[in-house]
């Protein structure tokens, strides 16, 4: 019996900003500025959809498991393990 494997990243957000970007990982943080307002989830929904990009992953498989109303959020990435997160998270900044 398989186990699913599922892969966990703390997020520090800045809402509002001019354009969606990451500006750095640092001590297992991921620090993204993302450039919808804070207003009904559009924040949440914009910083999904460019992980998915960041992680070449379908948003579906993404969650906020932790913290959608606040600036540091974890994120779970569903069908991929730490290590292979960590990697394509530092190749997208390379």
């Amino acid at each position: 019996m398989p186990v699913e494997k599922s892969a966990r990243i703390t997020i520090r957000v800045q809402p509002n900003a001019r354009r969606n970007e990451v500006v750095r990982f640092e001590d297992g943080v991921l620090y993204i500025k993302i450039a919808a307002v804070p207003v009904k989830g559009k924040a949440n929904q914009a910083l999904i959809a460019f992980l998915s990009d960041i992680l070449d992953v379908s948003k579906s498989r993404l969650s906020i498991e932790r913290g959608t109303t606040s600036r540091i959020k974890t994120i779970a990435v569903e069908g991929m393990g730490q290590e292979e997160t960590r990697v394509r998270i530092e190749n997208w900044l390379a």
